[in-house]
């Protein structure tokens, strides 16, 4: 059984738990901080709200129904779809699709990998 690790969200008032190979955990932090970075500079009107990443753990034992542990990969896919779908005319916004898409990338290469053997 492969280790995972937990990235905290929080977004508001909520918060929610991603679940990630402990090998790639770090790498969804920090597209987090960069898109945080660079989400300021986009101009157009569609751009997504993000969830800041507060807090990185290994175990979770949640006690509360309400909040949710999202698969990375899942949560990778809806992200690159809320960015696909911003029309932005200034900042150069494939680069952020670009990394959003290596890290996706990387974690479905991973879950064959394991599902492989």
């Amino acid at each position: 059984m492969p280790t995972m690790r937990y990235v905290l969200m929080k977004q508001n008032d909520s918060v929610h738990f991603v679940e990630m190979p402990q090998s790639h955990a770090y790498q969804l932090s920090a597209l987090n901080l960069r898109l945080h970075k660079e989400i300021d500079k986009l101009t157009a009107s569609n751009v997504p709200a993000l969830p800041y990443a507060i807090a990185e753990c290994d175990n979770v034992e949640l006690h509360d129904a309400s909040i949710q542990t999202i698969s990375g990969l899942d949560y990778l896919n809806k992200l690159e779809q809320d960015f696909v779908q911003i029309k932005e005319q200034s900042y150069p916004l494939i680069s952020l699709l670009t990394e959003i898409r290596a890290l996706q990338a990387q974690l479905e290469q991973w879950y064959e990998e394991e599902y492989e053997n």
